[in-house]
């Protein structure tokens, strides 16, 4: 076992050596699964490779392997699982920047997919990396056939009408409209929180927990995936353009909801710590075990980008 799978299976050492070697993981695991740039059509595979690898938080393969250690995983199973829901959460950023969606030049600090090869290659980036993270589960997860087969209905769930896709055509459909925080929520808890919560489903079925303890980690990742999003709301008031690799106060530019549209920036603030505060109570169950889930609740609050 290499220093960083070791790192990545520790639950005593520091939370960032385990978000290190988590990142490593997943970096490696991302290169090896898709295909190379060397390999026809070498445009297309060239940008998806440059919409994957190289950036991002990977906030949700963090929370596949912290629910994966939890159930008692192998980290193998992981792998696929963490790496499935990065691809779909990297092809809905490629959809999400192009002109008819967000229309966005700027992505993880560099130019976003269409602005840096065109267009139909984004489009075809987004499709691409959609199939690829279904042939992973299929192919390359360790798992009995029964789970792999509820952990490709999971993923697909959580990124289409009723999750992922469903919550962004709310979205398009609500700007310049006062949505009141039911409305919000809901929106939100398909747009951003749907994939949040498939991949600490996807960690914990990829091992074995009871019925209880399933319904307790859904409780935990449907409240951090609305508390990713009210940071993420008052990050695009708060933060720089450099500070957030993207544009920053799009949203408010756009006349889009947003929490701080709604509820005003104190009020947002003060959403945000209650939803973390209900996250961290719903791993009360699991004592230390659920260490490492407790600190990505905390990190997810106190994140900067």
């Amino acid at each position: 076992m290499s220093e960083a799978d070791t790192a990545m299976s520790d639950t005593t050492g520091s939370f960032a050596d385990w978000v290190s070697a988590v990142q490593h993981r997943t970096e490696s695991a991302l290169d090896r699964f898709l295909p190379q740039a060397t390999i026809a059509p070498a445009r297309l595979h060239d940008a998806m490779r440059y919409a994957v690898l190289g950036g991002g938080k990977r906030v949700r393969p963090l929370l596949c392997h912290a629910a994966g250690a939890l159930s008692g995983a192998s980290a193998e199973a992981l792998d696929a699982a963490a790496c499935a829901v990065e691809m779909i959460h990297a092809y809905s950023l490629v959809h999400d920047d192009m002109p008819c969606m967000d229309d966005d030049v700027l992505r993880r600090g560099k130019p976003t997919v269409h602005v840096q090869y065109d267009d139909a290659t984004a489009l075809l980036v987004g499709d691409s990396l959609q199939s690829l993270a279904f042939l992973l589960l299929a192919e390359h997860c360790p798992v009995p056939a029964d789970t792999r087969a509820a952990l490709v209905s999971q993923l697909a769930i959580a990124s289409g009408s009723r999750g992922m896709a469903g919550g962004q055509a709310i979205d398009l459909a609500s700007v310049g409209l006062p949505l009141g925080v039911e409305e919000l929520e809901f929106m939100h808890i398909h747009k951003t929180g749907a994939l949040i919560r498939c991949a600490v489903r996807m960690g914990a079925a990829c091992g074995h927990l009871d019925v209880d303890a399933h319904g307790r980690l859904d409780h935990y990742a449907g409240t951090v995936g609305l508390l990713f999003q009210v940071v993420d709301d008052v990050l695009d008031c708060e933060a720089s353009t450099e500070e957030l690799g993207k544009t920053a106060g799009k949203d408010a530019a756009a006349n889009k909801p947003t929490y701080v549209s709604t509820l005003g920036l104190a009020r947002a603030r003060e959403r945000a710590r209650e939803l973390h505060a209900e996250a961290i109570d719903s791993l009360s169950l699991f004592g230390d075990a659920a260490r490492r889930l407790r600190e990505l609740a905390d990190f997810v609050l106190t994140r900067k980008h």
